[in-house]
C-alpha cells in the first residue's frame, strides 16, 4: 500500500499567497442565488452588430488557424493606425505591438519579461485583483502607494519615497478600477520623472481609455516626454466594445522590450483567436463618433446608478472614468465589507465586490464596488432589491 499523500507538498510557494477571483467568486454567487450582478465588470447588452458581424465574416473566410504569434499583420497595422489618428503616437507594427489574450495576459506577459526575484513594483492601492497575484507569480516584491478619496489623489512625498534603486516598475491603471480615477497630466509627468530618475518603467492598463466622464481625457504614459523607451502600454478590445469575452488585447512597447514581452506571449499561449483578430480591423477603424457615444451612453449610466444607490442610503465616490462606483455603505450596516457583500448577494439579491478585495489590508475598509456597464432594465431592477435592503 503506498504511504498517504500530502496533497499540500504539491503546492507551489508562489500560489499560496494568493486566492481565486473575488470578482468572479462573486459572479458566481449571483448565478447561485438568482441575484442582479453588478460585481463583474461586463456589459448585458450586445456588442455592437456590426462588429459582431465582422467576426461572423471572418470565421467564414476560413480564418481559423494559428495568427502569427504576435498577431496578424493587419490587425497589428490597425492598432498602430488607431494610436496614431488619437494620439499621435508613431508605433512599429512590426517591433512594437503584441497581440494577446486580452489584457489580464497583457500584464502578466510584460511583468514576466521584465521583472527578475526581488525587483520592486511600485502599485497604486486600491488596485485591480490580479496585479498582486501577478507579482507574486513574477516573484517580484510590491510596494503600495495609497490613493485617497474622495479623490483618489496620492501624496507625492510617499510615492517617492517608495522609488529606489531596486525599483523595476511602476503599474498606473488608468482609468482606473475601481475607484474610477483618471490620472491629470501633471500627476502622470511627475510619475514619470520618478520613472527617468529612478531609471525605472512604467507599465500601464489603459483598458478604460475611452471611457471618460467630467471633461477628464485619458493620456498614455508612452507620449509623455523621455517615456517613449520606457512605458509598456496595456489594452484591449473588452471594456470598449463591449467584448469582454473575446479576449482580444495588445501590448505596446519598445522594441527590446517588445521582444521579451513575445517570447514570454509565444508560451504563455501561442496566439490571441484568429477570427476576432480579424474583427478587431474593423473595431479599430470605427470613426471617433463611436467612441463619444460611449461616453455619452456611460455618463448617462453613471448618473442613474449614482442616483440609485444614494437613494438606497450608499454614499458613492464619483467617479471620472471606467465604469465602476465605490460606495460607503456604513449608513446602511456596521458588517465588515465581506459580509455585507455576502449578506447583498444573499439576501438583497444584488451581486457587488467588496472593498477589500482591491487592498492588501481589509482594516476599515467599509468600501463596496458596483459596476454601471449593464441595461438599464438591470440597473432598475437592482435598484428595487436594494432599496428594500438598504434604507428601512
Amino acid at each position: 500500500m503506498s504511504p498517504a499523500t500530502n496533497l499540500k507538498t504539491f503546492r507551489s510557494a508562489r500560489t499560496a499567497d494568493f486566492t481565486e477571483s473575488v470578482i468572479r467568486e462573486m459572479t458566481r454567487l449571483a448565478v447561485r442565488h438568482g441575484a442582479v450582478n453588478l460585481a463583474q465588470g461586463f456589459p448585458d447588452f450586445p456588442a455592437p452588430v456590426d462588429l459582431k458581424q465582422a467576426a461572423i465574416d471572418s470565421i467564414n473566410a476560413d480564418h481559423n488557424q494559428y495568427p502569427i504569434t504576435w498577431g496578424v499583420k493587419p490587425f497589428r497595422d490597425a492598432i498602430a493606425q488607431k494610436y496614431r489618428r488619437t494620439y499621435s503616437l508613431e508605433v512599429d507594427p512590426e517591433t512594437e505591438v503584441t497581440v494577446v489574450c486580452g489584457a489580464t495576459e497583457g500584464m502578466i506577459a510584460s511583468l514576466l519579461a521584465t521583472t527578475d526575484e526581488g525587483d520592486e513594483i511600485i502599485v497604486f492601492e486600491p488596485f485591480y485583483e490580479n496585479y498582486h497575484p501577478d507579482l507574486l507569480l513574477c516573484g517580484a516584491k510590491r510596494k503600495l502607494v495609497r490613493l485617497h478619496p474622495p479623490d483618489w489623489n496620492f501624496d507625492r512625498a510617499e510615492l517617492r519615497a517608495a522609488f529606489s534603486q531596486r525599483t523595476k516598475a511602476i503599474i498606473i491603471n488608468t482609468p482606473n478600477n475601481p475607484t474610477g480615477k483618471v490620472f491629470s497630466l501633471d500627476e502622470l509627468t511627475y510619475i514619470a520623472s520618478l520613472c527617468q530618475e529612478f531609471d525605472a518603467l512604467a507599465i500601464t492598463d489603459e483598458i478604460y481609455e475611452h471611457i471618460t466622464y467630467d471633461g477628464c481625457r485619458h493620456i498614455p504614459m508612452i507620449t509623455l516626454p523621455g517615456m517613449r523607451n520606457r512605458s509598456i502600454l496595456v489594452n484591449s478590445l473588452s471594456k470598449t466594445f463591449s467584448v469582454t469575452g473575446w479576449r482580444v488585447g495588445w501590448v505596446i512597447a519598445a522594441p527590446e522590450l517588445t521582444a521579451g514581452v513575445r517570447k514570454v506571449h509565444d508560451f504563455l499561449t501561442v496566439g490571441a483567436a484568429t477570427p476576432l483578430q480579424y474583427a478587431g480591423i474593423f473595431a479599430l477603424s470605427l470613426p471617433d463618433q463611436y467612441y463619444e457615444s460611449v461616453t455619452r451612453e456611460y455618463e448617462d449610466r453613471r448618473r442613474f446608478a449614482m442616483e440609485m444607490l444614494s437613494s438606497a442610503g450608499f454614499n458613492c465616490y464619483t467617479p471620472h472614468g471606467a465604469y465602476y462606483l465605490m460606495s460607503d455603505y456604513r449608513a446602511i450596516s456596521d458588517k465588515s465589507d465581506t459580509d455585507f457583500a455576502l449578506a447583498l448577494v444573499q439576501e438583497g439579491g444584488v451581486a457587488a465586490v467588496p472593498g477589500s478585495s482591491f487592498y492588501v489590508s481589509s482594516s476599515g475598509i467599509n468600501l463596496i464596488r458596483f459596476c454601471f456597464c449593464k441595461k438599464y432594465e438591470t440597473l432598475i431592477s437592482a435598484g428595487k432589491k436594494l432599496a428594500r435592503f438598504g434604507r428601512p
